[in-house]
């Protein structure tokens, strides 16, 4: 009997635009469109494009652009930044450019707002320290970012995104100022009233996302947003992120109680040994991000197979080998049905990497029609 997933929980799509090895980003392009006519065909609530810079294997750097074009390729499914970095942007140049896609694609747009660098204004919870399992999700030990956000790659990034001697702002107020100059209600340190037009008044859809249980889930709950916590990115931090924005959450004119959606990184086939294949390029790839030389283009299967990871290499990435979901459509499902009971997420954010466009294609369809057949919904064609 096949297990129901009551209430329905929504998918989601969170994608890199990643670049498979002998392919170009071109390329990549025309794949992050075709398979988000594929996710919309399949049922999928949402389509994310992630920002990433200085990485050899992704080609999503720019949200807004990327947004526009899966937009224009489709009809009905919600296009979204999963996230805008917010620490080289100011609040009117976002609003203006989700304003003009608001515009072009009224009702379908969503402003995910992510933190990146500026102060922190309140201290990261310490959790356990050491690995957990809870109700059958892997909470692995936590892992140091110090080393990565400490590399000369890393610190070429901010000299090249940030305009010389400028300072990020706390994150809480550049939210804060997202969300006046859509409302209309911006008034300037001289007490100026700004209008941001376009921008003002548009029917975006704010989000924070965030990876702990710090500024952005505080921000998030204060303000009322609606919250995507990372489980793909900092597996270890989820339960501390969704905890914290829950017990910040206050109602606001977004929302009247809290929504969480939590991402998983997932590969679906038709058994669990060719999904265990095509994920074979991701301990590599995790490891050019982790060692600082920035994403890789993503391995084929074959040449990651034949050059497997040192043991000092494959520790660097074991919890993210570890959380990432990979088998069969049963296998997958039953993970993220977990992943969900122990979040109490109300939707989920799959991304999926493999190094051919098509294994990425049938992935996403082999989890939607599993996740809908539990639901007992209809299975989309």
């Amino acid at each position: 009997m096949t297990p129901r997933v009551d209430p329905y929980v929504p998918l989601s799509v969170l994608d890199l635009a990643p670049i498979a090895a002998g392919s170009s980003v071109a390329e990549a392009l025309r794949n992050t469109i075709d398979l988000a006519r594929h996710a919309e065909r399949q049922g999928y609530r949402r389509y994310w494009l992630a920002e990433h810079h200085l990485n050899p294997g992704v080609a999503g750097a720019s949200p807004p652009l990327l947004i526009q074009a899966v937009a224009q390729a489709t009809d009905t499914i919600r296009v979204g930044s999963g996230a805008v970095q917010t620490g080289h942007r100011t609040a009117l140049s976002v609003v203006e450019e989700f304003g003009i896609l608001d515009a072009l694609f009224p009702g379908r747009v969503d402003l995910g707002l992510g933190r990146s660098g500026g102060p922190r204004t309140r201290t990261e919870p310490e959790g356990p320290g050491e690995e957990r399992v809870v109700d059958g999700v892997l909470i692995p030990a936590p892992f140091s970012f110090a080393g990565l956000l400490g590399s000369p790659r890393f610190r070429a990034q901010l000299e090249l995104m940030r305009q010389p001697g400028a300072s990020t702002p706390a994150y809480d107020h550049i939210v804060d100022d997202v969300l006046d100059l859509l409302a209309g209600r911006y008034r300037s340190s001289d007490d100026v009233e700004v209008h941001a037009v376009p921008g003002e008044g548009a029917g975006v859809e704010p989000w924070v996302l965030g990876s702990s249980g710090g500024d952005s889930a505080v921000v998030a709950g204060e303000r009322g947003l609606p919250f995507a916590a990372n489980y793909h990115v900092s597996p270890d931090t989820v339960l501390d992120a969704v905890a914290a924005y829950r017990a910040a959450f206050r109602p606001s004119e977004h929302l009247a109680a809290p929504y969480v959606m939590v991402s998983a990184d997932v590969v679906v086939a038709e058994d669990d040994a060719t999904a265990r294949e095509l994920a074979a390029g991701y301990g590599p790839w995790v490891h050019s991000i982790r060692t600082g030389a920035g994403a890789i283009p993503f391995p084929d299967p074959a040449v990651a197979a034949a050059c497997p990871l040192s043991d000092e290499d494959r520790a660097l990435v074991a919890d993210r080998l570890a959380t990432q979901f990979v088998g069969a459509p049963g296998t997958v499902a039953e993970r993220l049905e977990a992943l969900q009971r122990v979040t109490s997420a109300d939707e989920l954010l799959v991304t999926t990497i493999t190094h051919r466009h098509a294994d990425r294609v049938a992935s996403q369809a082999l989890l939607a029609r599993e996740w809908a057949a539990r639901a007992g919904v209809p299975v989309a064609s």
